[in-house]
């Protein structure tokens, strides 16, 4: 049975929305495309007023003040690589 996979077409291109296909990037898959009413898509919208609460939050909770060193846990966490012709 086929499985249906929602997705977003910019230009040419199809954007996956949840779960994608299994493809590497190299295969190609027969797709059927509906376009769905204009009105019936959902509105972009900032989500910056959440974004500040849950901010305030973890302000509050105090659990990043625990870290001494925030450039040095940053690359110990992101495993960060010096880069050529920078310095450190």
């Amino acid at each position: 049975m086929p499985r249906t996979y929602g997705a977003t077409l910019r230009g040419n291109y199809l954007e996956w929305v949840d779960e994608a296909p299994d493809c590497k990037a190299d295969c190609s898959i027969s797709v059927q495309v509906t376009f769905i009413e204009e009105s019936s898509l959902p509105k972009d919208r900032s989500h910056g007023q959440e974004m500040a609460i849950i901010l305030e939050k973890l302000a509050a909770s105090g659990t990043l003040s625990k870290i001494k060193d925030p450039v040095s846990w940053q690359r110990e966490i992101r495993k960060d690589r010096s880069l050529p012709g920078r310095g450190d």
